[in-house]
């Protein structure tokens, strides 16, 4: 009997126990998804090629996703006009081109919170447009092309799909308009793809013209 009480004992015991566990388990699972959610609310976010640079200036052309939490009648995706503007409810025009999302968030939020209290909001860049450069003269594909944070002369080159028989590939350069001003910048490709003057290898800024004579 003693043995049979002591089992009981212990199985009482662990019954409780699993409970217990069980319960601190769910209330962990039903806390994280509110922390995300919180995190995620926190000033603009950008997306896709955005996402690798926070000062990400917003331009022409490019497509925002302009998200207020709890309040969809607000939230929506809208493109941003030639005159570097987007169209909200409540807000009417607001200006977006030379903002970073994080500086357009903050605008919207002082703009809401006459009609809200403590709004959240979220900008997110879902198209990038306004970020472009061109590659013209002997390369297979010629046109503009997306601008990537961070992208260099040889990276460009890398998406006109190699150069035709004709280019002469030691004589690349780079035109670039700044205060308005052409500046005209050489890149010897071979030079460079051997590790030689790889400082000819600079970073493109949006507008830039790549020609290969």
């Amino acid at each position: 009997m003693r043995i049979q009480t002591k089992a009981l004992v212990i199985f009482l015991f662990t019954g409780l126990a699993i409970p217990a566990c069980a319960q601190q388990t769910t209330e962990n699972a039903t806390q994280k998804p509110s922390s995300q959610i919180q995190a995620a609310m926190i000033g603009g976010n950008a997306s896709g090629p955005a996402d690798a640079d926070p000062n990400y200036v917003i331009g022409p052309q490019d497509v925002l996703d302009i998200s207020v939490w709890k309040e969809p009648d607000v939230s929506r995706v809208v493109p941003v006009r030639p005159d570097g503007k987007i169209s909200l409810p409540l807000l009417n025009d607001v200006q977006a081109a030379g903002l970073t999302p994080l500086q357009l968030a903050s605008q919207i939020t002082a703009g809401l919170t006459k009609f809200m209290t403590n709004p959240q909001v979220t900008v997110i860049i879902s198209q990038i447009n306004s970020q472009r450069i061109y590659l013209l003269g002997q390369v297979a594909r010629a046109g503009a092309y997306l601008l990537l944070p961070g992208m260099t002369v040889l990276q460009s080159l890398s998406n006109a799909g190699g150069f035709t028989e004709f280019a002469n590939t030691r004589r690349i350069y780079v035109i670039r308009e700044q205060n308005g001003k052409q500046e005209k910048f050489n890149f010897n490709y071979k030079d460079v793809v051997a590790g030689k003057n790889i400082a000819q290898n600079i970073q493109l800024k949006a507008g830039d013209t790549i020609f290969v004579p």
